[in-house]
């Protein structure tokens, strides 16, 4: 029987969620397979997880300029050798537990820690065991390079590119995309879903969500586009958010616009197959849902690191609009739906760039290199 190891870090990101949708893409394609899926900072340093946890939320949200100077730095790479040598080393007993009681004909990883943690222990011990990297966000930095990895799964063609110019041959890269999750391509009825929401079936909708906590300036964009006097409709997830949902649900009684509004859901595929725009952030996950929805986005003041990177791919792709200011989102909106050839070029972009089937493909080759 297959076994396969999936490893990630933090239970509640978009690493994990890229773990569970290959986990469920294997599973799809071969129901015998046996899969361990574990939060590998967690197995191997339960106390530091915690704090290193907290440590990088508040950096992020504090001084995100810190986290942008650290961020693929390779001066912070080269200081923190040493340190990472001897926590990798240190690491080593466990992870040999681990192969000896699983024994993973493969391993996947969908973050670069338990990666690079897989990778040094192979070099040290000589072992041969399969190790595959899944990038989850479209920056290939530098923690992901070692000799030890089998192969590398990527977003798009520029970053296996990028993953070349840092050394990796080009025989290890296949840029099958970011996984996520299978069911999420399930057919969508546009009308039903529209009924069932209460929406307009002909006016143009704008989803608007800052990830499962609701983060962002989320009434800030709902304020501004009170300002825009065209025919529009908004679709807006709180997730998480009780008091946001709270706050929106008093004020947007008096909207200009008809409102969708929604506090946590598991139906994004359908919110995003009725949407023609979504306003988000830029998370790996939900910009891999998007553009397999052939979905364009504007992000307002993206974070430094992942996000960033993230946004500077799509608006290169033409697939994106980027703002500094939420306020200012009235006066793009009305462009695009005075523009419509705009909005059709942003769509067109999406689409072109989108990888629907990444879990699949994924998990396809997966079961190909255990099957040899």
């Amino acid at each position: 029987m297959t076994k396969i190891l999936l490893m990630y870090i933090t239970d509640v990101s978009g690493h994990r969620s890229a773990a569970l949708a290959i986990e469920k893409g294997l599973k799809e394609l071969s129901p015998d397979v046996q899969i361990m899926s574990i939060n590998a900072f967690k197995y191997t340093n339960p106390i530091s997880e915690r704090i290193v946890n907290r440590i990088y939320t508040a950096v992020i949200k504090k001084t995100p300029k810190l986290w942008d100077y650290m961020y693929d730095n390779p001066r912070v790479k080269r200081s923190l050798e040493k340190l990472k040598e001897f926590v990798h080393r240190n690491n080593s007993p466990k992870l040999q537990r681990l192969f000896d009681k699983f024994q993973p004909d493969l391993v996947v990883c969908t973050q670069a820690f338990p990666c690079g943690m897989v990778a040094d222990f192979k070099k040290w011990s000589g072992s041969k065991l399969p190790l595959v990297g899944v990038l989850t966000d479209f920056v290939p930095h530098a923690y992901w390079i070692y000799d030890t990895v089998n192969y590398y799964f990527t977003p798009a063609d520029l970053v296996s590119k990028r993953l070349m110019e840092r050394g990796v041959p080009a025989k290890k890269i296949n840029a099958f995309g970011i996984p996520f999750d299978p069911a999420f391509n399930h057919p969508v009825y546009v009308n039903t879903v529209k009924e069932k929401l209460h929406l307009d079936p002909h006016m143009k909708t704008i989803l608007i969500m800052g990830g499962g906590q609701g983060l962002g300036p989320i009434k800030t964009i709902v304020k501004s586009l009170e300002k825009v006097r065209q025919p529009l409709q908004e679709i807006i997830v709180c997730g998480t958010n009780k008091r946001l949902y709270r706050q929106l649900k008093r004020k947007t009684r008096r909207s200009r616009h008809r409102i969708s509004l929604w506090g946590y859901v598991n139906n994004i595929n359908e919110l995003m197959a009725v949407s023609d725009l979504i306003v988000t952030k830029p998370g790996g996950i939900t910009t891999a849902e998007a553009l397999s929805k052939g979905l364009p986005m504007i992000i307002i003041k993206p974070l430094p690191g992942q996000e960033m990177s993230n946004t500077q791919f799509l608006i290169n792709e033409h697939a994106a609009i980027k703002l500094d200011r939420a306020t200012d989102i009235h006066r793009t909106i009305e462009d695009l739906l005075a523009n419509p050839e705009k909005l059709a070029a942003l769509t067109k972009a999406a689409t072109t760039i989108g990888k629907p089937d990444a879990a699949l493909d994924i998990a396809r080759f997966i079961l190909a290199q255990t099957a040899r």
